[in-house]
């Protein structure tokens, strides 16, 4: 029996990674594990290689010329910081070759259902990221919200001027759930991207959350995921 899921247009290898972000954010990583990804990811043709911005500019020389985006995270990963900090933050890592910035909200804000600090917050970094030529993602950090927290969140990053939004950092429990990209696509509406991360470890695990409206999935394992095999470990 076929599932819906394997009829998309993405459900080859080569496009489910046109869908991913090859990501390595552990901290301990090394330079010889970073160069590793960017390999990896020019090999497979992933869509971009996300790194903490200590390695922003090692992974755009890697990458250049072989039409990967470099990806860096902002405020990762509580998202806690102040706001001129991610700011600051977002403007280094487009100055050192960022294409791609994902950013972690003010989780307070969201769970207080404060929806004018989260606009706030995120615009001043959209305005950065915009400045520098790149895309942003906004982390809403889905395993920390219910619903109601989840849409106020995807509604503001929508009003502030956001590419995407994003369901989680990996790094503070949960992942991407088929009910959660589902729930964003609906309030975010068809014309913003939709990235799911954290715990995607199968094709199948990818086709799914593709099915119920990720543009985009972020993960460590893209190579058991194009491959059809399963990966273990974390984001």
């Amino acid at each position: 029996m076929t599932s819906v899921s394997d009829a998309l247009p993405g459900s080859s290898p080569a496009g489910i990674a046109a869908y991913i972000d090859h990501t390595l954010l552990k901290p301990e990583a090394s330079a010889e594990d970073i160069l590793r990804v960017c390999a990896e990811a020019a090999e497979y043709r992933f869509k971009s290689v996300c790194v903490n911005p200590v390695w922003v500019k090692t992974v755009f020389k890697a990458l250049k010329g072989t039409g990967v985006l470099t990806c860096s995270v902002v405020g990762f990963p509580l998202g806690a910081t102040p706001t001129d900090v991610k700011v600051f933050e977002a403007r280094g890592a487009t100055l050192d070759g960022a294409e791609e910035v994902d950013m972690v909200i003010n989780i307070a804000a969201a769970r207080a259902l404060d929806k004018g600090t989260l606009v706030e917050d995120i615009s001043a970094v959209a305005e950065a990221v915009h400045a520098g030529g790149a895309l942003l993602k906004v982390i809403i950090e889905t395993s920390l919200l219910d619903d109601d927290q989840k849409v106020l969140a995807c509604q503001a990053a929508v009003e502030a001027g956001a590419d995407f939004v994003k369901t989680s950092t990996g790094f503070n429990g949960g992942g991407a759930t088929v009910q959660d990209v589902a729930l964003m696509r609906a309030t975010v509406g068809p014309d913003l991207g939709v990235k799911a991360s954290g715990g995607v470890r199968t094709r199948q695990d990818a086709l799914d959350l593709i099915a119920a409206g990720a543009t985009r999935i972020g993960a460590s394992s893209g190579i058991a995921i194009v491959n059809g095999g399963q990966a273990t470990g974390s984001y």
